[in-house]
């Protein structure tokens, strides 16, 4: 994307002032998205998003510029001007860039930017009918496609040059049903690292008749009642508990400052000795994956908690010099608009060794949340709250009615050793994680599992 002759001269403006270390994130993006909305396109946008990011290092802190021009002398211009914050001592630099040569874990069998807009169309259009039509209570349903092929490359002061392609493809379902003028939602929001064969293999039919299901089994649920039960979180989105509260507090970007709940405690037992949580970007085709990470590391499979124990963070370049610790290739960022640090890619607990219907019987009276939604929590702290979508009471060993309105609330390393069973049925799903470094796409996963005692807001 730039000749290496240019990147050369660019890492070195970017030293002239006596950094230590410099590094070049260069983007050439194709973005597309469409909204459909009550059986009408919404809006449709695509555009092609280029530009260079600039990070130097100086010390243990770090200069970051970025400019949206390919231009030789705009380049150093920026990278001088950014280097001009910083007063070291200028000294003769010499670096030889080397190709680093990477074999792709994913497959891209049809680019999204080779498919027709019609045909794209006619999925969400199919999504829209089957939504719309599996209830008169449905009262809007949106749906809504996105794409983008990213091409980047990553030079540094170390003779690293690398280049990688990703793509994604994600549709989004969302239904609403009204009675009695309330309102309750369902969704649905498949994503993968992969080309349009993603899209075209998804049963659309199912996929747009459950989001409804949840929608009408809400609005007809009654609330429920706030106290402090035995809850059983659901398989693949449940896993967005352990991401908020507890993931993001195993991230360097908060331990390296100590504002982490878990900084420090490497070894020692933070969850119950049945629980595993481990953060992969080495899955194939899947939503949080890479090859490489945003500095250029080979991505890696990071097993944070093994039978309850701490074993490490997702540490980036930076981070791990602050800590004295290596990169675990966890370095990620939303484009080259953002400098890079710590975030999860694929991040979940393992498998247990019990099965769904075992949990549920083994439950005399609590909460089933099949589907989690949103919520909020505090790195700091690991507090947490997080409204379920859709969820159930357990009544002697058995669900029974559909309930709304229920909130988790607690905190995130209080939670972990609260689990004490877990089943055998991992699943993943996809979402968009917000933090320092801009939106990046990140799954979260793990099969059902039990908290023996949470508080649970509602009415």
């Amino acid at each position: 994307m730039l000749d290496k002759n240019t990147i050369n001269d660019v890492l070195l403006a970017a030293l002239s002032t006596g950094g230590d270390f410099a590094e070049l994130f260069i983007e050439d993006n194709f973005k597309n998205s469409i909204s459909y909305i009550d059986g009408q396109l919404e809006s449709t946008q695509s555009g092609r998003d280029f530009g260079v990011g600039i990070r130097i290092f100086t010390g243990t802190n770090a200069i970051y510029a970025y400019t949206n021009s390919f231009k030789r002398d705009d380049l150093i211009l920026t990278a001088k001007k950014a280097a001009s914050a910083i007063k070291g001592i200028k000294r003769d630099m010499f670096f030889n860039l080397q190709t680093k040569e990477i074999e792709s874990i994913h497959s891209f069998k049809i680019l999204p930017q080779m498919v027709e807009k019609k045909d794209k169309l006619d999925i969400m259009k199919l999504a829209y009918e089957t939504a719309f039509n599996y209830d008169d209570v449905i009262s809007q349903v949106a749906i809504g496609y996105a794409d983008q092929t990213q091409n980047i490359a990553i030079a540094n002061t170390d003779g690293l040059y690398v280049e990688d392609k990703r793509v994604y493809c994600r549709l989004t379902i969302n239904s609403v049903a009204e009675k009695n003028g309330e309102m309750q939602t369902g969704g649905k929001r498949p994503g993968n690292m992969a080309g349009f064969e993603f899209i075209k293999s998804l049963d659309i039919k199912d996929l747009a008749t459950k989001a409804s299901m949840t929608a009408k089994t809400m609005v007809n649920a009654s609330y429920i009642d706030s106290g402090t039960y035995p809850v059983i979180i659901d398989n693949g989105f449940g896993g967005v508990i352990f991401h908020e509260a507890c993931g993001h507090s195993l991230e360097a970007t908060s331990v390296a400052k100590g504002t982490s709940v878990f900084a420090g405690k490497i070894g020692q037992k933070i969850a119950s000795d049945i629980v595993t949580a481990i953060d992969d970007g080495t899955m194939k085709n899947q939503w949080g994956s890479t090859n490489i990470d945003d500095e250029g590391s080979d991505n890696q499979r990071r097993v944070l908690i093994k039978d309850g124990i701490l074993q490490g963070y997702m540490i980036d370049r930076l981070n791990g010099i602050r800590m004295n610790m290596p990169s675990t290739g966890s370095a990620r960022r939303q484009s080259y608009r953002f400098a890079p640090t710590s975030r999860m890619s694929n991040t979940f607990i393992t498998n247990g060794k019990h099965t769904l219907d075992e949990i549920i019987s083994a439950t005399d009276h609590g909460l089933y949340a099949k589907q989690m939604g949103g919520g909020s929590v505090n790195p700091a702290t690991g507090e947490f709250n997080f409204a379920v979508l859709e969820g159930y009471l357990i009544n002697k060993g058995k669900i029974g009615k559909p309930v709304r309105g229920a909130t988790l609330i607690g905190k995130g390393n209080e939670i972990l050793h609260d689990i004490d069973m877990i089943a055998n049925n991992l699943d993943m799903d996809q979402g968009m994680c917000g933090s320092k470094s801009g939106n990046i796409p990140a799954n979260v996963g793990q099969p059902a599992l039990r908290v023996a005692s949470i508080t649970v807001g509602g009415r």
